[in-house]
Protein backbone atom coordinates (compact mmCIF):
# COMPACT_ATOMS: atom_id res chain seq x y z
CA UNK A 1 0.00 0.00 0.00
CA UNK A 2 1.19 3.36 -0.98
CA UNK A 3 0.43 5.53 1.99
CA UNK A 4 1.19 9.75 2.00
CA UNK A 5 0.45 11.01 4.99
CA UNK A 6 0.47 14.90 5.84
CA UNK A 7 2.59 15.88 3.23
CA UNK A 8 3.09 19.94 2.85
CA UNK A 9 5.43 21.25 0.61
CA UNK A 10 6.09 25.34 -0.42
CA UNK A 11 8.10 27.23 -2.87
CA UNK A 12 8.14 30.60 -1.72
CA UNK A 13 4.75 32.24 -0.72
CA UNK A 14 3.25 29.71 -2.61
CA UNK A 15 1.20 26.24 -0.82
CA UNK A 16 1.94 23.49 -3.37
CA UNK A 17 0.63 20.86 -0.88
CA UNK A 18 -0.99 21.35 2.55
CA UNK A 19 -1.11 18.20 4.78
CA UNK A 20 -2.24 15.97 1.86
CA UNK A 21 -3.31 12.36 3.22
CA UNK A 22 -4.43 9.47 0.99
CA UNK A 23 -3.82 6.10 1.03
CA UNK A 24 -3.21 3.77 -2.76
CA UNK A 25 -4.26 0.07 -1.85
CA UNK A 26 -1.75 -2.34 -3.46
CA UNK A 27 -2.84 -3.67 -6.88
CA UNK A 28 -5.43 -1.12 -7.88
CA UNK A 29 -5.20 2.03 -9.62
CA UNK A 30 -5.94 5.18 -8.57
CA UNK A 31 -6.62 8.14 -10.36
CA UNK A 32 -5.34 11.43 -9.07
CA UNK A 33 -7.76 14.30 -9.96
CA UNK A 34 -7.07 18.14 -10.10
CA UNK A 35 -6.67 21.24 -12.05
CA UNK A 36 -4.01 22.41 -13.18
CA UNK A 37 -1.30 24.11 -10.21
CA UNK A 38 -3.38 21.65 -7.53
CA UNK A 39 -0.04 19.96 -6.69
CA UNK A 40 -0.59 16.73 -8.26
CA UNK A 41 2.68 16.39 -10.19
CA UNK A 42 4.72 17.64 -6.81
CA UNK A 43 3.09 14.86 -4.57
CA UNK A 44 4.14 12.87 -7.47
CA UNK A 45 7.49 13.68 -7.11
CA UNK A 46 7.67 13.66 -3.34
CA UNK A 47 6.85 9.81 -3.57
CA UNK A 48 10.01 9.26 -5.72
CA UNK A 49 11.91 11.20 -3.95
CA UNK A 50 12.62 13.65 -6.34
CA UNK A 51 11.66 16.30 -4.27
CA UNK A 52 11.73 16.50 -0.33
CA UNK A 53 8.53 17.28 1.70
CA UNK A 54 8.70 19.93 3.99
CA UNK A 55 6.19 18.39 6.62
CA UNK A 56 5.04 14.76 6.67
CA UNK A 57 5.89 11.07 4.99
CA UNK A 58 5.19 8.82 2.42
CA UNK A 59 5.70 5.34 2.96
CA UNK A 60 5.22 2.06 0.80
CA UNK A 61 4.13 -1.65 2.10
CA UNK A 62 4.55 -0.26 5.92
CA UNK A 63 8.36 1.40 4.96
CA UNK A 64 9.75 4.28 3.88
CA UNK A 65 10.70 4.90 0.09
CA UNK A 66 14.06 4.44 -0.27
CA UNK A 67 16.57 4.04 -2.79
CA UNK A 68 15.80 -0.15 -3.10
CA UNK A 69 12.41 0.56 -3.70
CA UNK A 70 12.80 3.72 -5.92
CA UNK A 71 14.08 0.74 -8.17
CA UNK A 72 11.64 -1.49 -7.94
CA UNK A 73 9.03 1.67 -9.19
CA UNK A 74 8.25 3.19 -12.55
CA UNK A 75 7.78 6.82 -13.25
CA UNK A 76 6.37 8.22 -16.33
CA UNK A 77 6.66 12.31 -15.60
CA UNK A 78 4.35 15.08 -17.27
CA UNK A 79 7.47 16.22 -19.67
CA UNK A 80 8.66 13.54 -21.34
CA UNK A 81 12.17 12.87 -21.04
CA UNK A 82 13.91 10.34 -23.32
CA UNK A 83 16.86 10.45 -25.77
CA UNK A 84 15.45 11.89 -29.06
CA UNK A 85 18.29 10.59 -30.97
CA UNK A 86 18.82 7.64 -29.56
CA UNK A 87 16.71 4.33 -30.80
CA UNK A 88 13.93 2.97 -29.23
CA UNK A 89 15.09 0.07 -28.31
CA UNK A 90 18.80 0.71 -27.39
CA UNK A 91 17.15 3.32 -25.02
CA UNK A 92 14.85 0.61 -23.23
CA UNK A 93 17.34 -1.48 -23.07
CA UNK A 94 19.37 0.34 -21.06
CA UNK A 95 16.99 1.71 -18.73
CA UNK A 96 15.96 -2.01 -17.93
CA UNK A 97 19.53 -2.44 -17.20
CA UNK A 98 19.61 0.31 -15.04
CA UNK A 99 16.83 -1.45 -12.74
CA UNK A 100 18.69 -4.30 -12.56
CA UNK A 101 17.84 -6.37 -15.48
CA UNK A 102 20.36 -8.84 -17.06
CA UNK A 103 21.15 -8.04 -20.74
CA UNK A 104 18.84 -11.21 -21.99
CA UNK A 105 15.76 -10.14 -19.65
CA UNK A 106 15.84 -6.43 -20.93
CA UNK A 107 16.00 -7.56 -24.17
CA UNK A 108 13.35 -9.95 -23.63
CA UNK A 109 11.15 -7.48 -22.01
CA UNK A 110 11.61 -4.32 -24.01
CA UNK A 111 10.69 -6.63 -27.37
CA UNK A 112 7.27 -8.04 -25.20
CA UNK A 113 6.45 -4.46 -24.55
CA UNK A 114 6.83 -2.80 -28.02
CA UNK A 115 4.83 -5.35 -28.89
CA UNK A 116 2.43 -5.08 -26.38
CA UNK A 117 2.00 -1.34 -27.35
CA UNK A 118 1.92 -1.97 -30.79
CA UNK A 119 5.22 0.17 -31.59
CA UNK A 120 7.77 -3.15 -32.13
CA UNK A 121 8.23 -2.34 -35.71
CA UNK A 122 10.04 1.16 -34.50
CA UNK A 123 12.84 -0.32 -32.29
CA UNK A 124 15.49 0.20 -34.37
CA UNK A 125 14.23 3.53 -35.23
CA UNK A 126 15.53 6.57 -33.47
CA UNK A 127 12.59 8.31 -31.15
CA UNK A 128 12.74 11.72 -33.19
CA UNK A 129 11.37 10.08 -36.20
CA UNK A 130 8.15 8.52 -34.14
CA UNK A 131 4.98 10.11 -33.96
CA UNK A 132 4.50 12.21 -30.61
CA UNK A 133 1.79 9.34 -30.04
CA UNK A 134 4.45 6.63 -30.50
CA UNK A 135 6.67 8.48 -28.34
CA UNK A 136 4.37 8.15 -25.60
CA UNK A 137 3.89 4.66 -26.00
CA UNK A 138 7.82 4.27 -26.37
CA UNK A 139 8.17 6.44 -22.85
CA UNK A 140 5.23 4.36 -21.34
CA UNK A 141 7.55 1.63 -21.70
CA UNK A 142 10.04 2.79 -20.14
CA UNK A 143 8.38 3.18 -17.34
CA UNK A 144 6.88 -0.56 -17.63
CA UNK A 145 10.19 -2.00 -18.90
CA UNK A 146 11.51 -3.45 -15.55
CA UNK A 147 7.91 -4.65 -14.18
CA UNK A 148 7.80 -2.27 -11.66
CA UNK A 149 5.61 -3.39 -8.55
CA UNK A 150 4.84 0.49 -7.99
CA UNK A 151 3.84 2.58 -11.20
CA UNK A 152 3.50 6.57 -10.84
CA UNK A 153 2.10 8.07 -13.89
CA UNK A 154 1.73 12.03 -15.01
CA UNK A 155 -0.64 12.48 -17.26
CA UNK A 156 0.04 9.17 -19.42
CA UNK A 157 -3.04 9.75 -21.57
CA UNK A 158 -2.85 13.18 -22.59
CA UNK A 159 -2.34 13.72 -26.59
CA UNK A 160 -2.72 9.88 -27.11
CA UNK A 161 -5.49 8.67 -29.80
CA UNK A 162 -8.44 6.23 -28.23
CA UNK A 163 -6.58 3.22 -29.85
CA UNK A 164 -3.43 4.32 -28.13
CA UNK A 165 -5.57 5.03 -24.87
CA UNK A 166 -7.32 1.34 -25.48
CA UNK A 167 -3.48 -0.22 -25.97
CA UNK A 168 -2.36 1.64 -22.95
CA UNK A 169 -5.40 1.14 -20.44
CA UNK A 170 -4.99 -2.92 -21.35
CA UNK A 171 -1.28 -2.92 -20.51
CA UNK A 172 -1.84 -1.28 -17.29
CA UNK A 173 -4.82 -3.85 -16.28
CA UNK A 174 -2.62 -6.42 -17.14
CA UNK A 175 -0.15 -5.49 -14.77
CA UNK A 176 -2.44 -4.68 -11.97
CA UNK A 177 -3.55 -8.20 -12.42
CA UNK A 178 0.13 -9.19 -11.64
CA UNK A 179 0.14 -6.85 -8.16
CA UNK A 180 1.66 -3.39 -9.66
CA UNK A 181 -0.26 -0.45 -7.78
CA UNK A 182 -0.50 2.36 -10.11
CA UNK A 183 -1.40 6.18 -9.30
CA UNK A 184 -1.78 8.08 -12.56
CA UNK A 185 -2.89 11.35 -12.85
CA UNK A 186 -5.52 12.89 -15.56
CA UNK A 187 -8.07 15.38 -16.60
CA UNK A 188 -10.14 13.13 -18.27
CA UNK A 189 -12.67 12.38 -15.71
CA UNK A 190 -14.65 9.70 -17.92
CA UNK A 191 -11.12 7.93 -18.21
CA UNK A 192 -10.57 7.92 -14.57
CA UNK A 193 -14.44 6.70 -13.93
CA UNK A 194 -13.45 3.72 -16.45
CA UNK A 195 -10.17 2.67 -15.52
CA UNK A 196 -9.94 3.20 -11.95
CA UNK A 197 -10.38 1.59 -8.71
CA UNK A 198 -10.79 4.79 -7.03
CA UNK A 199 -9.68 8.51 -6.82
CA UNK A 200 -7.93 11.51 -4.76
CA UNK A 201 -9.20 14.67 -5.65
CA UNK A 202 -7.27 17.23 -4.87
CA UNK A 203 -7.87 21.03 -5.24
CA UNK A 204 -5.11 24.10 -4.16
CA UNK A 205 -3.36 21.48 -2.06
CA UNK A 206 -5.20 19.94 -0.40
CA UNK A 207 -7.62 16.45 -0.55
CA UNK A 208 -11.07 17.11 -0.96
CA UNK A 209 -12.32 13.58 -1.52
CA UNK A 210 -10.90 10.06 -1.54
CA UNK A 211 -12.37 6.75 -2.24
CA UNK A 212 -13.41 4.08 -4.52
CA UNK A 213 -15.26 5.63 -8.00
CA UNK A 214 -18.29 3.65 -6.58
CA UNK A 215 -18.28 5.33 -3.31
CA UNK A 216 -17.69 8.48 -4.27
CA UNK A 217 -20.80 8.98 -7.02
CA UNK A 218 -22.75 7.40 -3.74
CA UNK A 219 -22.22 10.70 -2.28
CA UNK A 220 -24.20 12.65 -4.73
CA UNK A 221 -27.84 12.57 -3.39
CA UNK A 222 -29.50 13.66 -6.44
CA UNK A 223 -31.76 11.26 -8.39
CA UNK A 224 -31.66 11.38 -12.04
CA UNK A 225 -34.16 9.78 -15.07
CA UNK A 226 -33.40 10.24 -18.64
CA UNK A 227 -36.67 9.86 -20.27
CA UNK A 228 -37.73 9.80 -24.39
CA UNK A 229 -41.03 9.94 -25.06
CA UNK A 230 -42.40 10.08 -28.70
CA UNK A 231 -44.22 13.49 -27.69
CA UNK A 232 -43.53 17.12 -27.53
CA UNK A 233 -41.08 17.43 -24.50
CA UNK A 234 -42.98 20.21 -23.29
CA UNK A 235 -44.89 17.17 -21.22
CA UNK A 236 -42.53 17.49 -18.52
CA UNK A 237 -42.60 21.36 -17.81
CA UNK A 238 -44.04 21.81 -14.50
CA UNK A 239 -44.04 18.04 -13.64
CA UNK A 240 -44.92 17.75 -9.97
CA UNK A 241 -42.54 16.39 -8.11
CA UNK A 242 -39.81 16.07 -10.73
CA UNK A 243 -37.44 19.25 -12.22
CA UNK A 244 -36.28 19.49 -16.24
CA UNK A 245 -32.18 19.54 -15.88
CA UNK A 246 -31.60 19.32 -19.75
CA UNK A 247 -34.07 18.92 -22.73
CA UNK A 248 -32.16 17.36 -26.04
CA UNK A 249 -35.17 17.03 -28.45
CA UNK A 250 -37.83 14.75 -27.78
CA UNK A 251 -35.24 13.78 -24.16
CA UNK A 252 -35.67 14.80 -21.46
CA UNK A 253 -33.47 14.57 -18.06
CA UNK A 254 -35.14 14.85 -14.93
CA UNK A 255 -34.51 15.65 -11.42
CA UNK A 256 -36.86 14.17 -8.71
CA UNK A 257 -37.75 16.23 -5.90
CA UNK A 258 -37.92 15.43 -2.27
CA UNK A 259 -39.04 11.22 -1.78
CA UNK A 260 -41.28 11.09 -5.15
CA UNK A 261 -41.85 7.97 -6.37
CA UNK A 262 -40.21 7.30 -10.15
CA UNK A 263 -43.21 5.06 -10.89
CA UNK A 264 -45.00 8.31 -10.80
CA UNK A 265 -42.82 9.91 -13.39
CA UNK A 266 -43.35 6.83 -15.62
CA UNK A 267 -47.19 6.66 -15.20
CA UNK A 268 -47.48 10.09 -16.19
CA UNK A 269 -44.69 9.63 -19.21
CA UNK A 270 -47.24 7.19 -20.37
CA UNK A 271 -50.31 9.25 -20.89
CA UNK A 272 -48.08 11.67 -22.84
CA UNK A 273 -47.71 8.75 -25.28
CA UNK A 274 -44.89 5.63 -26.33
CA UNK A 275 -41.78 5.89 -24.08
CA UNK A 276 -38.76 5.25 -26.15
CA UNK A 277 -36.03 5.25 -22.77
CA UNK A 278 -36.56 5.77 -19.40
CA UNK A 279 -33.37 4.82 -17.26
CA UNK A 280 -31.98 5.80 -13.78
CA UNK A 281 -28.33 8.25 -14.64
CA UNK A 282 -25.69 7.16 -12.63
CA UNK A 283 -23.51 10.22 -11.06
CA UNK A 284 -20.30 10.79 -12.83
CA UNK A 285 -17.34 12.14 -11.06
CA UNK A 286 -17.75 15.31 -12.88
CA UNK A 287 -21.02 15.28 -11.08
CA UNK A 288 -20.18 14.57 -7.52
CA UNK A 289 -20.86 17.57 -4.95
CA UNK A 290 -17.58 17.45 -3.75
CA UNK A 291 -15.15 17.19 -7.42
CA UNK A 292 -13.41 21.32 -7.37
CA UNK A 293 -15.92 23.03 -10.38
CA UNK A 294 -12.48 24.39 -11.83
CA UNK A 295 -11.53 21.10 -12.61
CA UNK A 296 -13.46 21.70 -16.59
CA UNK A 297 -13.16 20.62 -20.07
CA UNK A 298 -11.23 23.92 -20.40
CA UNK A 299 -8.53 22.31 -18.04
CA UNK A 300 -8.78 19.03 -19.98
CA UNK A 301 -7.72 20.50 -23.43
CA UNK A 302 -3.82 19.74 -22.68
CA UNK A 303 -1.14 20.72 -25.06
CA UNK A 304 0.81 18.10 -26.84
CA UNK A 305 4.06 17.31 -25.28
CA UNK A 306 7.05 18.16 -26.71
CA UNK A 307 10.37 16.55 -25.75
CA UNK A 308 12.33 19.81 -25.35
CA UNK A 309 9.98 20.62 -22.34
CA UNK A 310 12.88 21.32 -19.72
CA UNK A 311 13.39 19.75 -15.77
CA UNK A 312 14.27 22.25 -13.86
CA UNK A 313 17.84 20.96 -13.43
CA UNK A 314 20.54 23.33 -13.22
CA UNK A 315 23.84 21.19 -14.08
CA UNK A 316 26.07 22.73 -16.31
CA UNK A 317 27.57 21.02 -19.99
CA UNK A 318 30.40 19.38 -17.59
CA UNK A 319 28.49 17.51 -14.98
CA UNK A 320 25.85 16.75 -17.77
CA UNK A 321 28.28 15.15 -19.90
CA UNK A 322 29.74 13.25 -16.98
CA UNK A 323 26.51 11.54 -16.24
CA UNK A 324 25.83 10.66 -19.91
CA UNK A 325 26.06 6.85 -20.40
CA UNK A 326 28.60 5.36 -23.41
CA UNK A 327 27.61 5.70 -26.39
CA UNK A 328 25.08 8.79 -25.88
CA UNK A 329 25.98 11.96 -28.51
CA UNK A 330 25.80 15.19 -26.70
CA UNK A 331 22.63 16.06 -28.58
CA UNK A 332 20.84 13.01 -26.59
CA UNK A 333 19.85 15.44 -23.56
CA UNK A 334 22.03 13.82 -20.86
CA UNK A 335 20.11 15.80 -18.21
CA UNK A 336 17.13 13.61 -18.71
CA UNK A 337 19.40 10.99 -18.29
CA UNK A 338 20.79 12.39 -14.69
CA UNK A 339 16.98 12.28 -13.70
CA UNK A 340 15.86 8.59 -14.00
CA UNK A 341 19.42 8.39 -12.35
CA UNK A 342 18.70 10.65 -9.35
CA UNK A 343 14.76 8.69 -9.34
CA UNK A 344 16.89 5.42 -8.70
CA UNK A 345 19.55 7.29 -5.86
CA UNK A 346 18.18 9.20 -3.40
CA UNK A 347 17.49 12.40 -2.16
CA UNK A 348 16.73 15.12 -5.32
CA UNK A 349 18.97 17.63 -6.59
CA UNK A 350 18.84 20.99 -5.09
CA UNK A 351 17.91 22.93 -8.55
CA UNK A 352 15.00 20.48 -8.45
CA UNK A 353 13.69 22.04 -4.67
CA UNK A 354 13.61 25.29 -5.86
CA UNK A 355 11.16 24.41 -8.94
CA UNK A 356 8.57 27.21 -8.69
CA UNK A 357 6.23 24.77 -9.82
CA UNK A 358 3.27 23.20 -7.72
CA UNK A 359 1.97 20.85 -10.17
Amino acid sequence: MLELDGISRRFGETVALDGLTFEVPTGSVWGFVGRNGAGKTTAMRIVLGLLSADAGTVQWSGGPIDAAVRKRAGYMPEERGLYPKMRVGDQLRYLARLRGLTRDDAATATASLLERLGVEARIDDRLEALSLGNQQRVQLAAALVHRPELLILDEPFSGLDPVAVDALAETLAERVVEGTTVLFSSHQLELVERLCDGVAIIDRGSLVANGRVRELRERDPRRRIRVEVDADPSWADGLAGATVVESNGPEVLLELVGDVDDQAILERARTVGPIVTFARVRPTLAAVGSLPRRISSRSSRRSRFSLEGAWPLALSRRQARAGSPRGFSRSCRPSRHLLYRRALRGPPLGSVSRSPRSS
